[in-house]
């Protein structure tokens, strides 16, 4: 099975990261996507940072409906601070069948070459790039690496989904109605476990 793995804090999910996700899962090849939640680094503090299994619970509401979507913890088994590379190849000891491709935004892939060991991660594993930014602002950007190039960078034509996670936690602080920023299911969370405020 081919699985692309989107890592982020999803602090909190919101229907940009689906709209993300549903796209490499219909129009990429991908079978599954799995949503990993990246743990709180113990060694950073993050005081707006959601505990770890509360952000995990939203994930696991936000990807109820959709059966090639799955949430995943595994970040939480792994020694901190972790790596993507050891991450996976934690991932291939464990799963041997699957075939694991990183999911990432442009930005990214402009920094990827300041990753651990990213050569390992590119000649390893497919990663599928989706924009961050429209055309005119991401010409103002440092240029994209020659890596860009290798043959295991995919670009995909995603939608570019400008919603940030920082803008909803802060709205909803404001008493701001974010609703139509997160699936429902998830808003409804937040709003009736008072998260954020």
């Amino acid at each position: 099975m081919k699985v692309g793995l989107y890592f982020g804090t999803f602090n909190p999910i919101h229907v940009g990261h689906l709209i993300i996700a549903n796209h490499m899962a219909e129009y990429s090849g991908l079978d599954q996507i799995w949503m990993m939640v990246t743990p709180h680094n113990p060694h950073k503090k993050k005081e707006t940072l959601l505990d770890d299994y509360l952000r995990l619970d939203l994930v696991h509401l936000a990807c109820e409906d959709y059966p090639k979507i799955k949430p995943s913890d595994f970040e939480f088994k792994l020694p901190q601070p972790n790596y993507t590379v050891n991450t996976l190849a934690h991932l291939q000891d464990k799963y041997p069948e699957h075939e694991f491709s990183l999911i990432m935004g442009e930005d990214n892939l402009r920094s990827l070459h300041k990753w651990k060991n990213y050569e390992v991660i590119l000649e390893n594993h497919p990663i599928y790039v989706y924009p961050r930014l429209t055309r005119s602002e991401a010409e103002n950007l440092p240029p994209i690496p020659e890596i860009a190039q290798h043959q295991n960078i995919h670009r995909i034509d995603a939608p570019v989904v400008e919603i940030s996670s920082t803008a909803i936690r802060e709205g909803v602080k404001n008493r701001k109605n974010v609703r139509p920023l997160l699936p429902e299911k998830v808003w409804k969370e937040i709003d009736k476990s008072q998260l954020y405020y």
